[in-house]
């Protein structure tokens, strides 16, 4: 007798401020539009997919003093999003990234918990740290965690919000003879948390919700970020979309859960993806290139070799050498850049960049392609489900977070021709099992105890 496949797992990732977005693309749409995010998220529900996934700017970037033109479109509020997109979806999971460094415990746990019981049990947090100055100045105490005790903070937030969410029994309201509500004795325990990051004592003002916890999302990748994935999260929104480095880093954090008493299937590895599809294989080749093109204008190329330098190269020909002299680690033209960690180390970064752009007699546009526009999956729909259901099968991923190139119809080709090759090959849905929470839908188990949890830790 066969044992059943292993199925692949599928979520969607809503297009963001990022060098994936083809914003020039006539088919690309409002980021504040609801319509927009409507049509993305029936769009994944219709391809049965997990969840949808919202990415949240804290701040407007900035080049060269200006806000970047990007960024204008605006960044709307993740968690009032989502909760309109509860009242439009019934099964597909709704995800926000939300940081743990600009945040409060007892806030940010009844929102989630809110969206919980709002959309039947399919909310999720993905859970981000955030130490720069640059975010913090919007806030009132500012950018002051360096990499540890920003991690040192986000343990401490998590596992505080599991205490308020646990702090309602399963069976705290009961209804009486008049169909009337209220509360069991005992029903609430009062949450008293006494540590470096927080000190707490007060009731939680929320039921427990369907899930018991929204399910944990997390996307750090260094070690903090894996240790912190290890005892907490329940999925990893995963850089690693290479076969061999997705293998190695499913290797590394699925064995780092039995020191926390957590099995394999307790946490989802899902790696970010782009794709190309094609009727040939020729045809795909030829689809990517054209959207690497549209990704990287002559503009585009100049501004990220830019947040490396720190120096104005509007003089700069994009089709001729990288610049020959080394970059300024002071010249902070861009702010807000994901890229800006870069800076630390810009001189070394420079050199390596000429060292491959001249091996390979490249451009600067065209290193910039090379570095930032890869698809991920080119090819055929059957030759990319057969892709996805290796990654899957070798225990490379557990599935992958679809990202499209324009909002909201960068999904749309991807449900209409790899999902049915998918459910073909028998290892993904052809329906939403009824009724069933975000968290049953992952496969994932029931929360532990938060005392359980913290007896393990404490053993380990």
């Amino acid at each position: 007798m066969t044992s059943r496949k292993r199925q692949v797992h599928l979520a969607a990732h809503f297009p963001g401020v990022n060098s994936t977005t083809v914003w020039s693309d006539p088919l690309h749409r409002s980021q504040i539009d609801f319509r927009a995010f409507e049509h993305f998220g029936r769009t994944a529900e219709r391809g049965r997919f997990d969840y949808v996934f919202l990415a949240e700017g804290l701040r407007l970037r900035e080049h060269k003093g200006r806000i970047h033109d990007l960024d204008v479109v605006g960044r709307p509020n993740t968690l009032a999003v989502l909760a309109a997109l509860a009242a439009v979806t019934e099964h597909v999971g709704l995800v926000g990234t939300l940081s743990s460094t600009f945040n409060e415990p007892y806030e940010l746990a009844r929102q989630l918990a809110t969206l919980d019981h709002l959309s039947g049990g399919r909310a999720g947090w993905n859970v981000v740290t955030s130490s720069d100055a640059f975010h913090g100045a919007n806030f009132r105490r500012g950018g002051f965690l360096d990499h540890a005790d920003r991690y040192a903070r986000a343990n401490e937030f998590v596992a505080l919000a599991k205490e308020f969410w646990d702090s309602w029994a399963a069976d705290a309201i009961v209804a009486d003879r008049a169909d009337g509500r209220f509360l069991a004795d005992d029903a609430i325990t009062p949450v008293v948390h006494r540590g470096a990051q927080f000190d707490v004592s007060g009731s939680f003002n929320v039921p427990r919700s369907p899930q018991r916890h929204p399910v944990i999302v997390q996307a750090g990748d260094s070690t903090d970020g894996r240790d912190f994935a290890s005892e907490h999260a329940e999925v990893i929104f995963s850089r690693h979309s290479a076969f061999e480095e997705a293998k190695a880093f499913y290797a590394d954090v699925k064995g780092r859960l039995p020191g926390w008493g957590r099995t394999e299937d307790s946490l989802k590895i899902l790696p970010a993806v782009t794709f190309s599809i094609g009727d040939s294989q020729a045809e795909a080749e030829e689809r990517a290139r054209e959207t690497a093109l549209a990704q990287v204008s002559p503009q585009t190329a100049i501004t990220v070799l830019e947040q490396v330098w720190g120096t104005d190269l509007s003089d700069l020909d994009p089709d001729g050498p990288l610049p020959s002299f080394d970059p300024d680690p002071d010249g902070g033209l861009s702010k807000g850049w994901a890229a800006a960690a870069r800076l630390a180390n810009a001189v070394q970064i420079a050199q390596a960049w000429r060292e491959q752009s001249e091996a390979e007699s490249l451009s600067v546009r065209e290193f910039v392609i090379r570095i930032t526009s890869r698809q991920s999956f080119v090819g055929t729909p059957s030759h990319i489900a057969a892709e996805f259901d290796r990654y899957v099968q070798e225990r490379a991923t557990d599935g992958f977070v679809v990202v499209g190139t324009t909002s909201p119809h960068g999904l749309d080709e991807f449900v209409d021709r790899v999902v049915p090759e998918l459910q073909e090959r028998g290892v993904y849905r052809t329906d939403y099992e009824p009724g069933a929470t975000l968290r049953r839908n992952l496969g994932l188990p029931e929360p532990r105890d938060a005392a359980d949890a913290e007896e393990v830790r404490r053993a380990g």
